[in-house]
């Protein structure tokens, strides 16, 4: 006696006659069937460049919701305002006191402010925003995008109609893609008024002298670069939150979703500083002996 075989769940067809994607399959037994392939930071990091595809064509086509982009914008925004001003502010005056005691050192006080450019301007500041932004925002979307997959409410926006990737995801990464170098500007900016202020203070150098160093050292290639880099930031905030969210498999996983998310972007976002800081040398006319 042949017994038939029954069809596995995440393998069913939409009403399009197509299989979800593997960021869409349900839960438990999408979670048997691949074992420790979804627990492995590469997997997801192929799925979150997957699923940045998709929402890269999607928002070239149009179809990303607007009014939930707007919502998440301000989540994204205001939401993480106030740390991401404070950090800056005092990595601002910890970076200043650090440098200028080595500076006054060989009586170089006077390139204080192109030194605090060169290393704050360019990479610490970019870096400390999308840090905040990936604990505070990043955490938030694999922790709610988690508790609509193991809740069933994905499946429930797929049965009307409601492509995911349109209604929650893409909304997600064009919110950070817009507001990281929004907020990276702004804590750039409190930054370098943080260590005029104590360059000022501390070591009697005017303001309007390390402002006018600060001037001297960082272009407006500098700016846009840092802009550019914000924009890849956001993105991986807002991809790495969301792929980790909707491949939660129980109610027991969303903790370790919302954890493995902010520090899989952690380390993502130093690992594309990396090449970035080296594309920028290698395109600079500077040379190293």
């Amino acid at each position: 006696m042949v017994k038939a075989q029954i069809p596995r769940p995440w393998g069913r067809h939409t009403p399009h006659h197509r299989q979800d994607p593997p960021w869409l399959a349900p839960g438990p037994e999408a979670a048997q069937e691949t074992g420790l392939r979804q627990k492995s930071w590469l997997y997801h990091s192929v799925l979150a460049c997957f699923l940045g595809g998709q929402v890269v064509m999607r928002a070239l086509q149009g179809r990303i919701n607007r009014q939930n982009t707007l919502n998440q914008m301000v989540i994204v925004g205001p939401g993480t305002l106030m740390p991401v001003l404070m950090i800056n502010l005092f990595a601002g005056m910890i970076f200043t006191i650090q440098t200028a005691r080595e500076l006054e050192r060989f009586g170089a006080t006077f390139a204080l402010g192109g030194a605090f450019a060169l290393a704050f301007c360019r990479e610490l500041a970019p870096l400390l925003t999308a840090a905040v932004l990936a604990g505070q925002v990043g955490t938030a979307f694999a922790a709610e995008l988690g508790c609509m997959k193991v809740t069933d409410q994905i499946d429930a926006l797929k049965m009307l109609q409601t492509c995911p990737v349109n209604y929650l995801v893409g909304p997600r990464v064009l919110a950070c893609c817009i507001m990281l170098p929004v907020l990276t500007i702004l804590g750039l900016v409190v930054g370098i008024l943080a260590g005029a202020f104590i360059a000022q203070q501390i070591y009697q150098m005017p303001a309007q002298q390390f402002l006018e160093s600060v001037r001297a050292i960082l272009m407006f290639e500098d700016l846009l670069a840092v802009v550019v880099k914000s924009v890849l930031f956001g993105a991986m905030v807002g991809l790495a939150g969301c792929t980790w969210g909707l491949t939660t498999t129980c109610s027991q996983s969303v903790g370790r979703s919302a954890t493995a998310a902010v520090v899989t972007t952690w380390v993502g976002l130093f690992m594309v500083d990396f090449f970035i800081s080296l594309v920028l040398l290698k395109g600079s006319s500077v040379t190293l002996h």
